[in-house]
C-alpha cells in the first residue's frame, strides 16, 4: 500500500507500531526510526502481525521529500507483503563454505521492485507540485534512494527482481499470440503481471511494410508530454529475472552435496501449486509432499534413484499444504558439472490430476507418456539455466578467482601507451593490488560499485578503475554477471572496446583496470547538443563505430543487451567505445563463409557480382530478462528468447535517440512503455529533418518480429551495406575525423574536482593494504 504522510505524524504512520509483534526485529526497527529522524531512505523487510496475531513478512519502502533548502516537507512510504515470495529467516542460512543456502537471493529481487514503484510516485508527486505550485516547491529535492536501495539520481538505467515470463511463443495465450496458438495460460502469468492487458499483448504476424514517410506524423512533433521527462527516473539497466526464474514450470533444485539434499531453489509455479511459501521450502527435503495415501514403494524407487546418481520418472500422490491431494507426475534428474560430478538434481512436478484413470488410479499410457516428455524437457531447460549461475558449493575464494587471474597483453593493443606502462611496473616482479594505484577522482557509481580515475603509481599513466563490492554483487544475484563481464573484457582487442589491462581483488572488492575515455559518455554529449540531439552525420559516425564494435562482439559469442548512450564512451579523439559488459550474454559463436549477390546495375551486359563475406554470431539464446527500459526488444519482454538480434534493435532506438532527442517508445511508466514497445507503431517527428534512408534504416531495425529484423539473417553485413551508411569507409573508420558537433566535447581533465583538491585523495588503508597470494 502507499501513502503519502505528513512529518507530523510520520513515525507512529511509517513503523507501524502496531503491526509489531514478538519476532519483529528490534534492529531493524531502530533503522527505520533512524531513517525517519534524520530524513533519510529507508528499504528493509521487517516480520509483522495482523490483527488476528498472524505474522507476515512486510518490504518497507521510505523516501523524504525535501524542499530546496534541505528542510523536510513530507515522507513518501509503500508496504508490500512478500511473504509467499522472500526467503524469510531462511536468508541469513548459511551453507558450510559462507555462501546463501538459497540459489537466489529474492529480497534483493523485491527491493528493486519497491524501488522502482517509488521512484513512479515521486515522480508523480513532483508533476503535481509543480503543476498546482503548491506550498513545496517546483524543484523539490527529492533524495536518490541510493545509500539504501540503490537508485541513482541521474541518467537511466538497466534492472533486477522477479518476474517471471513466458518460456516461449507456444506458451503464450491467445491474446498475445493473436488467436496463433490454441493453448491457453492462466491470467497469473508474466504479462499479465505487468499489466498488460489482451490488447497490449497481440504480437501482430505480418507487420505492414509502410513506407517510413507515411508514418511521419502531420504536423509539427507536439511538445514532448511528462512521461517522456528524463528527470523523472533514472535510466539504469535492469536485471529482472535470470533465465532459471523465467522457466514457469512446476520444479524444485536440491543440493545432494549438502545434508539430507535440501532444496536450494524452488520456482513460483512450485510454490503456487503446493500452496507453501518460499520460506517453508528452501532448506527442507521433498518428502513434506508426501501424505497418507503416498505410495511408499513409489518413494523408495525416488530414493534409490538418488542413492545411484540415476534419473528417474515416477507417478504418485502427493499434497499441497493445506492436506489437498494431487497426482503428480515427478522427474527427477541428476545435474553433473564439468567434470562429471554430481552438482544438483533437478526435481520437476506436472499435476495430472484431472486426467487419472478413476479404475486404475493413474495415468493413462498416452497421457503419461507425453507429460514425461513435458518433465523432461522443462528438467533439460532448468538444466541449461542453472549453469548460467555460479555452483553454490564454490568458496568465496573460488568465486572470484578469475579476477586474480594474470591479464596478457593483446596483438593489436600491446604497444600503446597504456600497456607500457603496465608492462613497466611488472618487470619488477611486483604483484598489482589496489595501493598500486592512485585516486584522482570518481567517475561514477552504480548500485553495487563505482568508477574512478585511478594513476598508476610512478608512471603517470591513467586509466578507469571499476570497483564492485562482493557482497552487494552477491545480494543482487550478481556474481555470474561480474564474472561473465571479466571473461569477457580478457577477449577484447578492438579499437571500439575496452582493452583489460589488470584485474584484482581486496577483501571487499574486486577491481578491473580498463581504459579512460576523456571525452566521457555520449549520453551526455548528446545532452548538451542543441535540442539534445545529433545532427545526421554524426549520429552515422557513432552508429558506425557502434555496429563494427557490435559485430567483433557477436564473433565473439557475446550478446551485448545493454546498448543505450550511456554505455558508449567518447575517447579523447573522438572515436566511440562501448563498455560495461555485465549484462552481456556470453556463449559460443559459430564462424561463417557465406555468399552474398552484390547487385550492379539493370543493364545485362552488367552481372551480379558474388561476394564472399564472413560471418559469425551467438549460437545459443538466452531467456534472461536483462536490458534498459526504453531499449528492450519485445522477444525479451515476452520470454520468447532471444539472440543476437536483440542488439540490433537496440541499434535502431540508439540512432533515433541521437537523431530525434527521444526514444520512440517511453511511457510514463514501465507499464507503458513495454506496453508501447509490444504493439505501437514506430513514429517520425515531421518537424526534425531525416533522411529517407535514415528512417528506413529505423524502422528495418525496430521490427518488432525478430526474424524480420534487419541483421538476423547476415548479422552486421546486413546492417553496413544499407544506405544510411553509404560513404563509409568501414575498414578505415578508426583513421576518420569525427564530424564537428555544434556543442565540441568537454574533455575530462584528469586533476582532482574541487572538492578533492584540499587533499591528497587515498584508499582506505585495510583495502589498500590488502592483497592476495594469487594476485598479480
Amino acid at each position: 500500500r502507499s501513502d503519502v504522510f505528513t512529518n507530523c505524524g510520520v513515525v507512529g504512520h511509517i513503523n507501524s507500531r502496531f503491526l509489531q509483534g514478538p519476532d519483529t526485529d528490534p534492529a531493524v526497527v531502530a533503522k527505520i526510526r533512524d531513517a525517519v529522524k534524520n530524513g533519510k531512505n529507508f528499504c528493509g523487510r521487517l516480520l509483522n502481525y495482523r490483527k488476528d496475531g498472524t505474522p507476515f513478512w512486510n518490504l518497507l519502502t521510505i523516501t523524504p521529500i525535501k524542499d530546496d533548502d534541505g528542510k523536510l516537507l513530507k515522507f513518501i512510504g509503500m508496504q508490500v507483503e512478500v511473504s509467499k515470495i522472500t526467503e524469510g529467516f531462511k536468508e541469513k542460512s548459511r551453507r558450510p563454505n559462507g555462501l546463501p543456502e538459497s540459489l537466489i537471493r529474492y529480497d534483493a529481487r523485491q527491493k528493486v521492485k519497491a524501488t522502482e514503484s517509488v521512484t513512479e510516485i515521486v515522480g508523480a508527486f513532483k508533476r503535481r507540485q509543480s503543476i498546482n505550485q503548491a506550498s513545496v516547491p517546483d524543484k523539490a529535492d527529492i533524495s536518490p534512494l541510493q545509500s539504501k536501495v540503490g537508485v541513482l539520481p541521474s541518467h537511466r538505467g538497466s534492472t533486477e527482481g522477479k518476474w517471471p515470463s513466458k518460456q516461449n511463443l507456444s506458451h503464450l495465450p491467445d491474446s498475445v499470440l493473436g488467436g496463433v496458438s490454441g493453448h491457453s495460460k492462466r491470467s497469473s502469468g508474466f504479462l499479465s503481471r505487468l499489466g498488460l492487458g489482451a490488447k497490449s499483448q497481440r504480437m501482430v504476424e505480418d507487420v505492414k511494410q509502410f513506407e517510413p514517410e507515411l508514418m511521419m506524423l502531420d504536423d509539427e512533433m507536439p511538445e514532448i508530454p511528462y512521461e517522456f521527462d528524463q528527470t523523472l527516473g533514472t535510466r539504469r539497466g535492469i536485471d529482472l529475472a535470470t533465465t532459471l526464474e523465467r522457466i514457469e514450470k512446476n520444479f524444485v533444485i536440491t543440493d545432494p552435496r549438502l545434508p539430507d539434499n535440501p532444496i536450494i531453489f524452488a520456482s513460483d509455479e512450485f510454490l503456487e501449486l503446493t500452496e507453501y511459501s518460499r520460506e517453508d521450502v528452501i532448506g527442507r527435503n521433498c518428502r513434506f509432499l508426501q501424505g497418507p495415501d503416498t505410495d511408499q514403494s513409489t518413494v523408495q524407487k525416488i530414493r534409490d534413484a538418488i542413492a545411484e546418481c540415476r534419473d528417474i520418472t515416477v507417478q504418485l500422490l502427493n499434497y499441497t499444504k493445506s492436506g489437498k491431494p494431487f497426482w503428480n507426475l515427478f522427474h527427477l534428474q541428476a545435474m553433473r558439472d564439468a567434470k562429471g560430478e554430481l552438482q544438483y538434481f533437478i526435481g520437476v512436478q506436472l499435476d495430472g490430476s484431472e486426467y487419472v484413470e478413476p479404475d486404475r488410479k493413474r495415468l493413462s499410457e498416452n497421457t503419461a507418456k507425453e507429460g514425461a516428455k513435458i518433465v523432461q524437457q522443462t528438467a533439460k531447460n532448468v538444466d541449461g539455466a542453472v549453469r548460467d549461475l555460479p555452483d553454490a558449493n564454490l568458496t568465496p575464494e573460488d568465486l572470484w578467482a578469475d579476477h586474480s587471474k594474470f591479464v596478457y597483453p593483446k596483438p593489436h593493443m600491446r604497444n600503446c601507451v597504456a600497456w607500457s606502462a603496465m608492462i613497466k611496473v611488472r618487470s619488477t616482479g611486483q604483484k598489482l593490488a589496489l595501493k598500486d594505484f592512485k585516486p584522482i577522482k570518481p567517475l561514477g557509481s552504480g548500485d553495487t560499485g563505482s568508477v574512478h580515475l585511478v594513476e598508476l603509481r610512478g608512471t603517470g599513466q591513467v586509466y578507469a578503475m571499476k570497483a564492485m563490492d562482493k557482497n552487494m554483487m552477491m545480494d543482487r544475484n550478481k556474481v555470474h554477471r561480474a564474472c561473465v563481464e571479466r571473461q569477457i573484457l580478457e577477449l577484447m582487442d578492438h579499437p571500439f572496446l575496452p582493452t583489460l589491462y589488470a584485474s584484482f581483488q581486496t577483501l571487499t572488492h574486486v577491481c578491473l583496470i580498463t581504459d579512460f575515455c576523456s571525452g566521457g559518455e555520449l549520453f551526455l554529449v548528446l545532452d548538451r547538443q542543441p535540442q539534445k540531439r545529433f545532427r545526421e552525420e554524426s549520429a552515422r559516425f557513432y552508429a558506425a563505430e557502434v555496429v563494427l564494435a557490435l559485430e567483433y562482439l557477436h564473433c565473439m559469442g557475446v550478446v551485448y543487451r545493454d546498448l543505450k548512450p550511456e554505455n558508449v564512451l567518447i575517447q579523447e579523439n573522438g572515436h566511440a567505445k562501448l563498455t560495461d559488459f555485465d549484462l552481456s550474454f556470453f556463449t559460443s559463436a559459430i564462424p561463417q563463409l557465406i555468399t552474398l549477390v552484390k547487385q550492379k546495375g539493370r543493364r545485362r551486359k552488367q552481372k551480379d557480382v558474388s561476394i564472399p563475406v564472413f560471418f559469425a554470431e551467438p549460437s545459443v539464446h538466452s531467456n534472461s530478462f536483462v536490458g534498459t527500459e526504453e531499449y528492450i526488444a519485445p522477444e525479451i519482454i515476452l520470454g520468447q528468447g532471444h539472440s543476437s538480434a536483440v542488439d540490433w534493435w537496440t541499434l535502431g532506438v540508439l540512432i533515433y535517440e541521437m537523431v530525434y532527442g527521444r526514444t520512440p517508445f517511453r511511457g510514463k511508466n514501465r507499464q507503458t512503455t513495454f506496453t508501447n514497445i509490444l504493439e505501437k507503431d514506430l513514429l517520425f517527428p515531421a518537424n526534425i529533418p531525416v533522411s529517407l534512408e535514415g528512417r528506413r534504416l529505423m524502422r528495418m531495425l525496430l521490427e518488432k518480429d525478430p526474424a524480420k529484423r534487419l541483421g538476423f539473417l547476415h548479422g552486421a553485413n546486413d546492417i553496413k551495406t544499407h544506405p544510411f551508411f553509404y560513404g563509409i569507409n568501414w575498414p578505415l573508420i578508426r583513421n576518420m575525423t569525427p564530424p564537428p558537433l555544434d556543442v565540441p566535447l568537454s574533455i575530462i581533465t584528469c586533476m582532482p574536482d574541487i572538492d578533492y583538491q584540499g587533499g591528497e585523495l587515498e584508499w582506505d588503508e585495510l583495502e589498500a593494504a590488502t592483497t592476495f597470494a594469487d594476485t598479480f
